[in-house]
């Protein structure tokens, strides 16, 4: 199966993009070649402008003071495990301590490192970072996979906080929703959302189904087109009813 999610908001919108960021960058680093550093800091860069948003920290705080009341109320319930229960208030007490601790914006340590935005406006030329425009990076590429991993991981270690608190807002956003068959005609799903006013959509669809949803939503309705998934121009699926799981997620 594949998921396909769509955020209703710009703030979570945010925190998906985030979230891929930080997977990209693990991957990335789990490779010893130079090649896969290289796009791990081009990752690093890329995740310090989306992370610069001003309000993302005080989002994040406020989101995990929202969700450590809404926990907190169930303690002593006997339909909740009380240890799953406390281990989630212990990780968002965590993570809410570290965002709070952060100083200034996010990234901000990248942006005061002269060597490394020396690189990052380099990136922006095509054919830029060859190792007659960047010698020093062309030395840090020949250094030891294991010293560059180190310091890669210590460029991202101050994003810890951030990429704890969207694994913690993310899980609980995900886990909120109930899944729905749903089955669309002629390649087109429609449906009023009436009061959900959800946060996030998943559309979920066999891995062997050659198509992909197009979603479109606001508060009002939802629309999904499902289109081949081939290159060039895009088709409608439209000769076989299709069969899909629906999830409406809110925090």
């Amino acid at each position: 199966m594949i998921h396909y999610e769509y955020p209703l908001s710009e703030r979570i919108r945010t925190l998906l993009r985030l979230e891929d960021l930080f997977d990209r960058f693990d991957a990335y680093v789990a490779s010893p070649a130079a090649p896969s550093h290289h796009a791990a800091l081009l990752t690093l860069f890329e995740m310090s402008e989306v992370a610069a948003r001003a309000d993302l920290k005080s989002d994040l705080l406020q989101e995990l003071d929202r969700q450590k009341a809404v926990l907190s109320a169930l303690r002593g319930n006997p339909q909740v495990q009380g240890s799953a229960l406390e281990n989630v208030l212990a990780a968002i007490e965590k993570a809410h301590h570290g965002i709070y601790r952060l100083p200034g914006k996010v990234g901000q340590h990248l942006r005061e490192d002269e060597w490394l935005m020396s690189i990052k406006q380099r990136a922006a030329i095509p054919g830029g970072m060859c190792e007659f425009d960047l010698p020093s990076y062309h030395y840090w590429q020949h250094h030891a996979a294991d010293d560059r991993i180190a310091q890669l991981r210590g460029w991202l270690a101050p994003f810890s906080p951030i990429r704890s608190a969207i694994g913690i807002v993310l899980g609980l956003l995900r886990d909120s929703g109930q899944s729905e068959r749903q089955r669309a005609s002629n390649g087109s799903y429609q449906r009023m959302l009436e009061s959900r006013n959800p946060h996030l959509i998943r559309v979920t669809l066999a891995d062997d189904l050659p198509c992909v949803p197009e979603i479109s939503a606001n508060k009002y309705m939802l629309n999904i087109r499902f289109v081949h998934a081939g290159y060039g121009v895009q088709r409608s699926c439209s000769v076989e009813p299709i069969d899909f799981e629906l999830t409406f997620c809110t925090l």
